[in-house]
């Protein structure tokens, strides 16, 4: 067995305080797989989010630990946070975050250029050809379609050759097509040969049991913990978890 790409060992996190207290996170433990794409399921105000801005380093939580390749993110300072941020994590926000100004090209080296650091070439252009923009490249965020902001937002989160990538709802403001190119690009980011830009570990929070069919497995949440797990998943094996949770007790 494989050291897992990241491990939360007994996730606590609450907001507000008093009656207002909302535990978020309620003793959450949870190893998400290296070389696996993993879905979090689960109601609105489950946690979903939470636990992975917790992961991302992100946010903070209130108690437990979160480790990445081995080190322990709640013990960091907040410059070892940002190098390890930087180097270990990828993270693709469902409102893409691309720089107006920048072309796609130079969104997609963004945060090694922020770091100091020149791209390697050859994973750049695998990178670049997995994620179908080479025609794009010079091009602004408003002279692409959703789909292919995306998939911008994909490849610079790839290019950095992370441990890990998180993915908030990275489908939530895309058409059913251009939902399925992003889900295709990055379940061929897990499973394509290292050489060809794959081999990555994918963490995503969905809502959607047809986004949820693309990964290996599918971790429900609700009220702050762990309730369920698929393995393989289909559409209808997710759809029938979420009727049981969202059925009445």
């Amino acid at each position: 067995m494989t050291e897992p790409a990241a491990r939360v060992r007994h996730l606590t996190k609450t907001y507000g305080t008093g009656q207002a207290l909302v535990r978020a996170l309620d003793d959450v433990s949870l190893d998400l797989a290296a070389g696996e794409f993993t879905a979090v399921m689960g109601p609105s105000g489950s946690g979903k989010s939470t636990l992975m801005h917790c992961c991302a380093g992100l946010d903070t939580a209130d108690s437990g630990e979160v480790l990445i390749g081995g080190r322990d993110l709640t013990g960091m300072g907040d410059k070892a946070l940002t190098r390890l941020r930087r180097d270990e994590i990828g993270f693709v926000f469902q409102s893409f975050n691309l720089v107006p100004t920048l072309t796609a090209g130079e969104n997609i080296v963004l945060p090694l250029s922020i770091a100091g650091r020149r791209p390697d070439q050859e994973w750049y252009d695998a990178v670049v050809a997995a994620v179908g923009l080479g025609d794009r490249l010079h091009h602004r965020p408003t002279e692409l379609s959703g789909g292919q902001q995306q998939r911008v937002a994909v490849a610079r989160a790839l290019v950095s050759r992370p441990r890990i990538v998180f993915a908030d709802e990275p489908t939530g403001n895309l058409d059913s097509r251009s939902g399925a190119e992003v889900l295709g690009l990055l379940r061929r980011s897990v499973d394509a040969p290292p050489e060809e830009g794959g081999g990555q570990t994918v963490v995503m929070v969905t809502h959607d049991p047809v986004a949820a069919a693309y990964t290996d497995r599918v971790v429900f949440l609700a009220d702050g913990r762990v309730v369920d797990e698929l393995r393989r998943p289909d559409r209808e094996q997710v759809l029938e978890v979420m009727a049981r949770m969202s059925a009445p007790a």
